[in-house]
């Protein structure tokens, strides 16, 4: 007897572990087949398979979020790309509405223009080429002798006098703006009709977006800030009547017999575009 407890007791903790944990299952087995309680296996349950299930059950619901998330982030990101492509698609389409409001809005002036100067016989051209200044003094236009262009015809926008075709090629023209350092235009005081010499400044237009003029004859003192000044009917190349601004600064000269002083002109040369040519050449008798 005491030898049969010795080897009993001698069984390796390997091999008794293995016993029980048969037990275990069989008692766990034949409670659940037939419904019979069975106190320790419920201890045993609560103690080992309870912590178990939880930790299972954690483990799915972390993988379960993590997959809700995922695709939740997935669709998240298609949305963000579908909303980023229908954001440019809309910007393009305002742009290239925009870019037409403003041709429209350009050709609009254009032909408002030509009904100011209805007289004169007039063709839209475009600007292609500008010289190295920030200003339009000279610049180069799409029309050229194919066109009917000729040296010496007059170019207007902005509902004045822009400058006057230099150079004519086959498909391209070359003018010299009003504004240039060796542009000289002879003007008139519309108010007064007295005669002056409206002189291209790069310098005052870079400081005051002026041009000057000259050898203004106004004995009476008639001429004001303020008053319009057009292309005279003396001119040899400019055809009279086309306005070229307004007076902005008056001084008498040192002769005591002529005045000068500054004009903003009306064109805006340092954003022109679009310009019309005038199609006919100041005649000299």
């Amino acid at each position: 007897m005491m030898k049969q407890r010795k080897q009993f007791t001698g069984m390796p903790s390997k091999h008794l572990l293995t016993i029980m944990s048969i037990v275990c299952l069989v008692l766990f087995s034949f409670s659940y087949a037939t419904g019979v309680s069975v106190g320790p296996l419920n201890v045993l349950t609560s103690y080992f398979f309870v912590p178990i299930q939880k930790g299972i059950d954690v483990i799915g619901s972390s993988i379960s979020i993590s997959a809700a998330d995922t695709k939740t982030k997935e669709e998240l990101i298609a949305e963000n790309e579908m909303l980023r492509a229908e954001v440019e698609e809309l910007t393009n389409k305002l742009n290239n509405t925009q870019v037409k409001q403003r041709e429209l809005e350009t050709l609009q002036k254009l032909y408002q223009l030509d009904q100011t100067y209805f007289d004169y016989e007039t063709t839209g051209a475009r600007i292609i080429a500008r010289g190295t200044t920030n200003w339009f003094n000279t610049f180069t236009i799409d029309k050229g002798a194919s066109d009917g262009v000729k040296i010496d015809m007059n170019i207007i926008a902005d509902g004045g006098l822009v400058g006057i075709v230099t150079e004519v090629g086959d498909n391209y023209s070359i003018v010299r703006s009003i504004v240039d350092d060796t542009s000289n235009v002879s003007a008139t005081i519309s108010s007064t009709e007295d005669n002056c010499i409206v002189s291209g400044s790069l310098i005052e237009m870079t400081a005051n977006n002026m041009i000057t003029f000259s050898d203004l004859d106004d004995d009476e003192n008639k001429v004001a800030i303020g008053d319009a000044v057009i292309t005279s009917n003396i001119s040899d190349k400019y055809l009279p009547g086309i306005l070229i601004g307004y007076i902005s600064y008056l001084q008498n000269d040192s002769n005591d017999l002529t005045k000068s002083g500054k004009i903003t002109p009306v064109v805006d040369f340092k954003h022109l575009s679009d310009v019309l040519i005038i199609m006919e050449i100041k005649e000299i008798y």
